[in-house]
């Protein structure tokens, strides 16, 4: 029996792309050799998969879960909404959200997690699936937030099915307040993140790169007026403040009323419930964010299919 080193099973994993267990089982059955290896792989339907995993996949669900005073949010993409719309699939991302959940929300620990019923981790299920379904799959992301008193809330926008869509917010509230009255907040927040998505909680954890870029070109701007440097520094001063308004959510306008700042809705909750309120985070996942998505030439698409 040839000796199945791990630079072998590595070889194997980046000519197939195939899981590393199934590449291990693959020369285990094949005595060590990679050919052999990969047409075992072939006729289990594992290797289909490296070409499939290569293609884009900027489709499928995000979805939203808590329990008690903590949630998570995971992205889980596939190539088409056809797959998305597939029970069997909207299954599998309710289940990646539930064992998220026990992660905690970490993305690695969740790919390492053991998938139910399946005796493989997360990441080597999605290998399975990609060579079962056809098209590429992956477990893009995961987050989580939770809190010691107080709640997490959570709202899907365009949801297809329960806690499955297009758009996932968290909504984290620190307070020992009355709960009923925290989670329509936070159900009202989590919306309004979903609509606005803010880059930051308030100023002070908004990132000091991205002010430091706008005061640049604040400045350049200003001082493009020709006005005075104390007068230019009141200029800046104030679209900074109209910058803080447009990404920091307790300073933005709130979308339920339409007038209210957010930091003041905030205060109204807390004098209400008699207790201190804290947005202690939020987390917002638009599917497919971030993905270049592939240009596609329809003509040409069409001809292709028709053999020309």
């Amino acid at each position: 029996m040839a000796e199945i080193t791990a630079a072998l099973v590595k070889e194997l994993r980046e000519k197939s792309g195939a899981g590393m267990m199934d590449c291990k089982q693959a020369l285990t059955a094949s005595n060590g050799d990679i050919e052999a290896a990969v047409d075992w792989l072939r006729k289990k339907g594992l290797a289909a998969a490296s070409k499939k995993a290569g293609r884009v996949a900027a489709e499928g669900l995000v979805a939203a879960l808590t329990d008690g005073n903590a949630g998570v949010v995971v992205e889980v993409n596939s190539e088409t909404d056809f797959v998305a719309r597939n029970e069997d699939f909207q299954a599998f991302v309710h289940e990646i959200a539930r064992l998220a959940l026990a992660a905690k929300g970490d993305h690695a620990a969740l790919l390492a997690s053991a998938y139910p019923g399946a005796g493989k981790s997360v990441a080597e299920k999605v290998t399975d699936l990609i060579a079962t379904i056809g098209e590429n799959l992956n477990v893009r992301r995961a987050a989580g937030l939770a809190v010691s008193n107080g709640v997490v809330v959570s709202y899907v926008h365009s949801a297809t099915a329960p806690n499955l869509g297009r758009i996932a917010v968290l909504v984290a509230l620190e307070s020992t307040g009355d709960k009923a009255k925290l989670e329509e907040l936070g159900r009202q927040l989590a919306m309004h993140v979903a609509a606005t998505n803010p880059q930051s909680v308030d100023v002070a954890s908004l990132d000091q790169d991205a002010i430091a870029r706008e005061r640049d070109v604040l400045s350049a701007q200003a001082k493009a007026s020709g006005k005075p440097d104390d007068i230019i520094a009141k200029m800046v001063e104030g679209r900074l403040r109209k910058f803080y308004e447009e990404v920091v959510l307790t300073e933005q306008i709130f979308v339920v009323d339409g007038e209210s700042r957010v930091s003041k809705v905030v205060e109204a909750t807390a004098k209400v419930i008699g207790a201190p309120v804290k947005v202690a985070g939020f987390v917002r996942f638009a599917l497919g964010e971030g993905i270049e998505r592939e240009q596609k030439d329809f003509a040409a698409e069409v001809a292709a299919q028709l053999g020309n």
